[in-house]
């Protein structure tokens, strides 16, 4: 049965968590999901083999369950790339429709075994208002922590191109797919019937099962990521005059040509502004103010200058493509052939045809 595999591979997953040593917060959030999920899973099984009339107790108690799923995506995603509220208690809000729709439920609570059970039987008679109060509330709050998520996911990664000069070891993948994912269940919710939307779960947690055990750190390790505080109205303060900012860019670039500091394969904001004795934000400002580009492109923008050098001297004609692109600080044979046909519009080979030709 489909939904008893989904809730096994739920459950190893979740003692694989439980099982780490030094858990971080991210991954105590993935536990405590994990386990909603699992049991969501399991009282809707009860319910399709029809199980559910032997523990009357558990009849209602997993409906407010699909208005938590998004605030853990939310808390998930924000937490993971430090994008949450400075003051965390106002999360508790998230959870206030569920607690909500719990008050609501509390006269059916109540109710006696056989009061429960017939009303479950009679598809929630005497609950209509209720019933589709709670599907518009659900419908809703997966819409709005869908499209939240995959803002914080947006920012993030513009977050990650001013301040990395690469990104093989920054994977979103990971944060995509439960995105994702989780955008694919709901619609699930408005377009399907409840079936066919637990299927949808099971296929879910097979990739999180999957894809969470292989994934990949959002930020290396050697690096914190940025905190929201420090670019708070991201430069409106900085207090820095054009003159300071472009007295900083020169050094900054002769630094860079001096010095060839693009061909550190793993160079970041912090490492150039370290070197320069200013804060890391305050760099990022000039770069994107005085080059017109982000971290990212300022740096690969070096690169791929000294790779064009590097292929036409006949001296190197002896060495490969990537060979070349790895003396000039590329790391990614991926990230070099996108970054390369992003900015000259041809691959490197087409290049290479094109500046040879007679």
């Amino acid at each position: 049965m489909i939904f008893i595999a989904g809730m096994t591979i739920a459950v190893f997953f979740e003692f694989l968590l439980i099982g780490k040593k030094n858990k971080s917060r991210p991954e105590i959030i993935l536990i405590l999901w994990m386990f909603l999920i699992t049991l969501h899973l399991f009282i809707f099984y009860l319910w399709y083999s029809e199980e559910i009339y032997h523990y009357p107790f558990l009849l209602g108690v997993s409906y407010p369950f699909p208005l938590l799923h998004g605030v853990f995506l939310y808390l998930y995603v924000g937490t993971l790339t430090n994008q949450l509220p400075k003051r965390k208690t106002f999360l508790i809000l998230h959870a206030f429709p569920a607690v909500v729709m719990y008050l609501f439920l509390i006269p059916f609570f109540v109710l006696s075994a056989d009061e429960k059970i017939s009303i479950f039987k009679s598809l929630g008679a005497g609950y209509e208002l209720f019933r589709t109060i709670s599907t518009f509330a659900v419908s809703v709050s997966g819409i709005v922590y869908i499209v939240w998520s995959s803002l914080l996911l947006r920012n993030h990664r513009r977050r990650i191109l001013d301040r990395f000069s690469y990104q093989h070891k920054i994977d979103l993948q990971w944060l995509q797919i439960l995105t994702w994912g989780m955008g694919g269940i709901w619609l699930l919710v408005l377009f399907t019937n409840d079936t066919v939307i637990f299927m949808g779960v099971v296929v879910f947690v097979f990739m999180v099962g999957f894809f969470g055990i292989r994934q990949a750190r959002i930020f290396p390790a050697t690096t914190e990521p940025m905190q929201e505080d420090e670019v708070k109205e991201k430069y409106a303060k900085s207090g820095l005059s054009d003159e300071q900012a472009e007295r900083l860019y020169r050094e900054l670039t002769r630094l860079m040509t001096g010095e060839s500091m693009y061909k550190k394969s793993e160079l970041s904001v912090d490492d150039l502004a370290t070197r320069l004795n200013v804060h890391s934000n305050t760099l990022s400002q000039v770069i994107n103010e005085k080059a017109e580009k982000n971290f990212y492109d300022f740096v690969n923008h070096y690169r791929l200058e000294e790779f064009k050098r590097m292929v036409s001297d006949p001296k190197n004609r002896n060495l490969t493509l990537m060979s070349l692109a790895f003396d000039c600080g590329f790391n990614s044979k991926s990230s070099f052939n996108r970054h390369f046909k992003k900015i000259t519009g041809q691959t490197p080979s087409e290049y290479i045809a094109s500046v040879n030709t007679p």
